[in-house]
């Protein structure tokens, strides 16, 4: 059984039978007409995006000047895709389960959502990209690499060849804990999973907290609320690896330690 937003509904009302009325906070993830938040479907590709701009101010690089390649594109994949392509980044290269793509000019993220949603959720076979391997996507010389697919792409087996300045995980647990002993040596930054997808979950919190408080709110006000939340846990992060000299990995379980002692 998935977790989907139709799951979470009928999860929604069998506890509401019970309890005799109907009770919204009791899950998220849900569909509007049953409480859903405004901004969830979106959430942590709008997230990823937020952090990849973030990691860019971080190193000192320009968005209209960077480069990205994007692993995977099912919802966070595409929606972090439309994100930084809206703000003058340029993707170069994509792929989802069936083919990978490459385009050295950029890809237009617009164009190609449109012909996935007409090619039953696939980019396979999309024209105006030359066709690559998966695995060479991985090591494509770019700024910016996000892998939104699976978990263990990123190994001690491929590690030392990784050309991007920075790695966002957008997927949970992308890279091995051995590469990422590897890429920080070479200087890569990797910005880890708990913050880089942390955008579903945070309009998670928020839509149980409208639902708790009776209320709705409109997208800006949660879009607003997103991305102040995530700059201030980035920030965290980063000025926790700096004073300590680690990894933002280890900063992040070391920020979250010190949150709760």
């Amino acid at each position: 059984m998935g977790t989907g937003p139709d799951e979470m509904g009928w999860l929604m009302d069998e506890f509401s039978i019970v309890h005799g009325k109907t009770i919204h906070a009791v899950v998220t993830g849900k569909h509007l007409h049953s409480g859903g938040s405004l901004g969830r479907v979106e959430a942590t590709g709008r997230g990823v995006s937020i952090i990849t701009l973030l990691a860019l101010q971080k190193l000192k690089l320009r968005p209209a000047r960077s480069t990205v390649a994007i692993q995977g594109f099912g919802n966070v994949g595409l929606h972090s895709a439309l994100f930084l392509f809206e703000k003058g980044l340029k993707i170069v290269a994509v792929s989802d389960v069936n083919e990978a793509f490459y385009n050295p000019e950029g890809i237009n993220i617009p164009e190609l959502i449109l012909y996935y949603n007409l090619n039953n959720k696939s980019i396979k076979g999309y024209p105006n990209s030359v066709a690559i391997k998966h695995e060479e996507l991985l090591l494509l010389d770019v700024d910016v690499l996000i892998p939104v697919a699976k978990e263990d792409v990123i190994t001690q087996n491929n590690a030392a060849s990784i050309r991007a300045k920075i790695i966002v995980e957008g997927a949970n647990g992308p890279v091995s804990s051995d590469a990422d002993k590897i890429l920080h040596e070479n200087n890569v930054l990797v910005v880890p999973d708990i913050l880089a997808n942390a955008g579903g979950v945070t309009v998670s919190y928020f839509e149980w907290l409208q639902n708790s408080l009776l209320e709705s709110w409109r997208i800006h006000q949660i879009n607003t609320r997103l991305e102040d939340i995530l700059e201030k846990g980035f920030e965290t992060v980063f000025r926790t690896a700096l004073k300590h000299n680690v990894t933002p990995r280890i900063a992040t379980v070391h920020s979250r330690v010190a949150k709760s002692c």
